[in-house]
């Protein structure tokens, strides 16, 4: 299995508008919707990792940034995440919320099989 490689950043913000302004100004790139699969918000789409900026909830990871890493298998990534002494938050086909052994919260985003 290739390891997770990181895909997304994002930031959890009171104000998202605001914060879409300031992630595109210093990043001199635009912040587009989601789709529905990938959950509310914007983000970037030219590079990897994606910026993304989304209102802040009252969840894991919705009261700071939150790396989200891509992986080929979700299920099996839960799995290990468990087996090493992690915790799933919100488990998910698409993404999930995970905490690591310490405690900090990370996220995964299923990633198409390579062809």
């Amino acid at each position: 299995m290739p390891r997770a490689q990181l895909s997304l950043i994002e930031f959890p913000a009171d104000d998202p508008e605001r914060a879409q302004r300031f992630w595109e100004g210093l990043l001199e790139e635009p912040l587009d919707d989601r789709d529905e699969r990938e959950g509310t918000g914007r983000q970037t789409r030219s590079a990897v990792p994606a910026v993304g900026v989304r209102a802040r909830g009252r969840g894991p990871g919705d009261t700071a940034s939150l790396p989200y890493f891509a992986v080929g298998d979700m299920a099996a990534a839960l799995q290990r995440i468990r087996g090493l002494g992690g915790s799933v938050v919100h488990p998910g086909g698409t993404w999930s919320v995970c905490r690591d052994s310490e405690g900090t919260p990370f996220g995964l985003a299923a990633s198409p099989p390579r062809a």
